[in-house]
């Protein structure tokens, strides 16, 4: 087995753990950011989470398959695409739900995605950093 490839049952604790810790620090930030209660923030949240997380689960089996392809290395570089590609795609997904949702048009929903991508491309690069140093140092330690 190739270094960075994960078993289904690992891709299911990774995407649980990203998306939990995203949401302690974002329900409560954009509650207040944006003056919407907790409640319906945490709903979307969970909307988008859902979403997130099993995007995050197809993602990144399709990109772990292009590493081995193309015999990449996680460097910063490809770090930076991994986190770039996969949250491209999250914002062209969830932009009309968050429409839908918030009872925006899809310019406002849009920036609000813009506002939460923000947030999350360098959470996305730190947490899959911290991640895979803690996985490495469990499978040599």
């Amino acid at each position: 087995m190739h270094s960075h490839e994960k078993t289904l049952p690992e891709r299911a604790l990774h995407a649980v753990l990203y998306e939990v810790c995203a949401m302690l620090i974002l329900v409560p930030l954009g509650s207040w950011l944006l003056g919407h209660g907790p409640a319906q923030m945490g709903v979307l949240a969970v909307m988008l989470s859902s979403i997130a997380m099993s995007w995050n689960m197809v993602f990144g089996a399709l990109f772990e398959r292009l590493e081995r392809r193309c015999g990449w290395q996680r460097t910063p570089w490809v770090r930076t695409l991994h986190a770039v590609l996969f949250e491209g795609g999250l914002v062209f997904i969830c932009v009309p739900v968050v429409a839908w949702w918030m009872a925006v048009s899809y310019w406002q929903a849009l920036l609000l995605d813009i506002g939460i991508l923000l947030f999350f491309l360098p959470y996305t690069y730190v947490f899959n950093w911290i991640y895979d140093q803690v996985r490495l140092r469990m499978k040599t330690g």
